[in-house]
């Protein structure tokens, strides 16, 4: 690739994964999940003979599954805490 085409890439990488510094668990997982998912959708529809196609079915799919995992982590976090905060509320005396 030239040199001239890796710096918008370079940058444009730098600006979407900046930007998920705001972002809670769950909304980075939905979105790297989409990116992931459109670039194996696309690798997959360029085989089949649409890339374009392929990636946006890819970036659903894998938004899709990023923030369902997202969410089940963070139904997992809010249980442990909940059972900690029981545990520490009825010890029992020694």
């Amino acid at each position: 690739m030239r040199a001239r085409h890796r710096l918008p890439l370079v940058l444009a990488a730098l600006v979407a994964f900046g930007g998920c510094a705001g972002m809670t668990d769950t909304q980075q997982r939905t979105m790297t999940g989409g990116a992931a998912g459109a670039a194996g959708g696309a690798v997959i529809g360029a085989i089949a003979g649409n890339a374009g196609l392929g990636a946006l079915i890819g970036a659903g799919a894998g938004a899709g599954g990023g923030y369902l995992y997202g969410r089940s982590k963070e139904n997992q976090e809010r249980a442990y805490q909940r059972g900690y905060q029981e545990g520490r509320t009825t010890r029992p005396s020694t």
